[in-house]
């Protein structure tokens, strides 16, 4: 950097004269900066070509408002021209973190991403790596967060039984260690286990770390249709359970793609006043999970304008892989020593869209962890004109198809946090098929009946999921049970059951309630009423299974005889198919994309 030139521009002047100082500048690359008339740096960029970057903020229009308000407060600016854009971009990296701009967009984190180690020597060791590598050890990675490290440390220890101990320990066992005991090593520091053997299962893990996961999972699959038709029952069953927990790596960790590429993807969102980019990464094809970033903004900051300074500022100090898939292009803003671009096929859109969901989420799960428990419970009084706080909330669901195996579900929130404990279904029997306004009468009354006779508590609050005509129900009930004195609302769904449009039916008022988007209150009745439709769903599916006495897959057109047995043995049983993924079902064969997505459907 000692051959970089500094141009400085004169005292400020209550109104920068922008044509005066672009005159002066430079067409080589270089970092500008931009002050306030107190001379604090407002913000710092890197250009390839300092005089065509500097003059498209004062000779374009359409900024955006974090620019626009920018660029009213600027009073002077400072440049400094270096030798190439490299040199740009790290004297940029290396400004903003020491000056901490108003107006740039800060990212915090210069910790090492974590990897799966494989130790060498005669029994490999797999254990859990941060910082620099050793020679004699392989890694694996690297995977976006510690959880995501010793998840898979754990489920490919307990499916290829390797040993995680340290050396020292390893070297003076007398005995198998309590790993053994509870099957998740075979003890080669005593010797029950061949070299030859742990080997094998050493290159299992190795062949599966590195993304060829189809392979280990089919050579698995033929090993244990080979025990089963020699009758080696207990052998066939140590296959299936570690084909369940293969499985349970990917979908719980991993997308596969059809060909070993090495790429990040990095998605920004702008959303309840965050700006959040997400990184996922994928390694050999596989999908190694994702980590959202919040960084230090101004309110005014841009999804585009993240994931620029995102890019600049990550892969200054992390070595970039062979290419990155962007939600957003900011084209001019890119450092061009990395190949970054849009989604070009299905599949990189997929990716894409799903880091785009993730950092959503995250903005989402961020933003709830403010308001939640007490505060969302006094924001949901406030709207109800309640004397306290509602501290149990009991809500109502019915769920059937076609008037067949109709279930009533009763979920409880307790301090603003799900009780499961309290969770209770109701299956419902001797009303005319598909009369939603009889099997909630059934169900309420067998709920509240205790309630009226003391031998349950009572809540503080009773969400139904339905219109008026379902609260008009439920207050019926309450009223026979000599309960008129519990709250209720009932919750309708929106214009073409769009969430966030409900409206609310509460008992005492005469018109409907309608809560904004983003109350908390409102929030709450959501997240309850979503968990009580999943609880009524899933023992509806359960119960109508069981009358039919046959397999929930029966139910996918498209799945016969054949298919049906390749699934079952793929996942290791019915279990495995309904924890699997679209993408964990579209790489058995003879399955398309179409039918896995109908067979998730069918399953969840």
């Amino acid at each position: 950097m000692s051959s970089a030139r500094s141009v400085t521009s004169s005292t400020p002047k209550p109104t920068f004269d922008s044509k005066e100082f672009l005159a002066t500048l430079t067409d080589a690359p270089g970092v500008y900066r931009m002050l306030d008339a107190e001379r604090k740096v407002l913000y710092v960029g890197k250009a390839k070509n300092l005089r065509k970057r500097v003059s498209s903020y004062f000779t374009k229009t359409g900024h955006s408002p974090r620019i626009a308000l920018m660029l009213q407060q600027v009073a002077a600016m400072e440049v400094t021209a270096t030798r190439s854009e490299a040199e740009a971009l790290i004297l940029e990296n290396t400004l903003i973190k020491k000056l901490a701009p108003k107006y740039n967009i800060l990212f915090r984190d210069d910790k090492s991403y974590p990897y799966i180690g494989l130790s060498g020597g005669e029994f490999p060791r797999l254990f859990y790596h941060r910082g620099p590598f050793e020679k004699k050890s392989q890694y694996f990675g690297p995977f976006p967060n510690g959880l995501a490290v010793r998840e898979s440390i754990q489920l490919i220890q307990k499916s290829f039984l390797l040993r995680t101990c340290e050396e020292s320990v390893f070297a003076h066992r007398s005995r198998p260690c309590l790993m053994h005991q509870i099957k998740r090593c075979k003890a080669p520091c005593v010797g029950l286990v061949s070299q030859q053997d742990y080997a094998a299962d050493v290159r299992l893990a190795e062949l599966f770390l590195r993304g060829r996961h189809s392979e280990v999972i089919e050579g698995l699959t033929r090993q244990m249709d080979e025990a089963a038709k020699a009758l080696r029952f207990e052998e066939a069953a140590t296959l299936r359970d570690q084909i369940r927990a293969l499985q349970a790596v990917l979908h719980r960790q991993y997308v596969s793609s059809t060909r070993d590429a090495d790429v990040d993807i990095i998605a920004a969102v702008v959303e309840r006043g965050s700006l959040c980019v997400n990184l996922a990464m994928v390694r050999g094809g596989l999908h190694l999970g994702d980590r959202a970033y919040f960084p230090q903004a101004a309110p005014e900051a841009e999804a585009a304008e993240g994931l620029a300074a995102f890019v600049a500022q990550h892969y200054a100090e992390q070595p970039a892989p062979a290419r990155l898939i962007l939600s957003e292009y900011p084209v001019e803003d890119l450092p061009t020593a990395v190949n970054a671009g849009p989604p070009k096929n299905e599949m990189e859109r997929a990716w894409v869209e799903m880091a785009t969901t993730n950092a959503r989420l995250a903005v989402q799960a961020r933003w709830q962890a403010k308001t939640r428990s007490s505060g969302r419970l006094t924001a949901l009084q406030e709207a109800l004109d309640m004397p306290e706080p509602p501290r149990r909330i009991e809500c109502f669901d019915i769920s059937h198809t076609m008037g067949e195996g109709t279930v009533a579900s009763c979920v409880v929130c307790v301090d603003g946090a799900m009780k499961k404990g309290d969770y209770r279904r109701f299956n419902i029997e001797g009303i005319q098929p598909g009369d939603d306004y009889a099997a909630m009468r059934q169900a309420l009354t067998r709920r509240y009946e205790k309630v009226a006779t003391g031998e349950t508590v009572a809540p503080d609050l009773i969400l139904i999921d339905g219109g008026k005509g379902q609260h008009r129900v439920a207050r019926e009930v309450f009223a026979e049970l000599g309960l008129d004195h519990l709250a209720s609302i009932g919750v309708a769904k929106g214009e073409d059951r769009k969430p966030g449009l409900e409206t609310l039916f509460v008992h005492g008022r005469s018109l409907p309630l309608q809560l904004g988007m983003d109350h908390p209150g409102f929030h709450l009745i959501q997240e309850i009423r979503d968990e009580a439709h999943r609880f009524a769903i899933v023992g509806h599916r359960a119960r109508r299974a069981k009358a039919r006495g046959r397999s929930t897959l029966e139910d996918v057109a498209g799945v016969g005889p054949a298919r049906r047995k390749k699934l079952l043995a793929q996942f290791g049983g019915l279990d495995g198919v309904k924890a699997a993924t679209i993408e964990d079902l579209c790489r058995v064969d003879g399955v398309s994309r179409r039918l896995a997505e109908a067979i998730h459907k069918t399953m969840k």
